[in-house]
C-alpha cells in the first residue's frame, strides 16, 4: 500500500506500526496545532487512539448506516 498520499514526507518510509504510534500531526493535513487540539480536547495523542476513537467510531457507524436508511 502507497501511503505517501496520507502521511507528511517524514513518515513515508516509517512502518505502519510507527505511523500508528506516532501524533495525529503525521498524517497531511493534520497541523500540530491540531493535533494539540485533539490532545487537548479528547487525550488524542497518536494516530491509533484517533482511528479508535468512540466519537470517531461512532460517526463512522452512523454514516455507514445512514447510507442503507429508507
Amino acid at each position: 500500500m502507497d501511503i505517501k498520499h496520507l502521511v507528511d514526507k517524514a513518515y513515508e518510509t516509517k512502518s505502519l506500526k510507527e505511523i500508528a504510534a506516532a501524533s495525529p500531526a503525521a498524517l497531511q493535513g493534520v497541523s500540530d496545532k491540531d493535533a494539540q487540539h485533539l490532545k487537548d480536547a479528547f487525550n488524542i495523542k497518536t494516530v491509533s487512539e484517533l482511528a479508535n476513537h468512540k466519537f470517531i467510531r461512532w460517526a463512522q457507524a452512523i454514516d455507514t448506516l445512514a447510507q442503507f436508511e429508507k
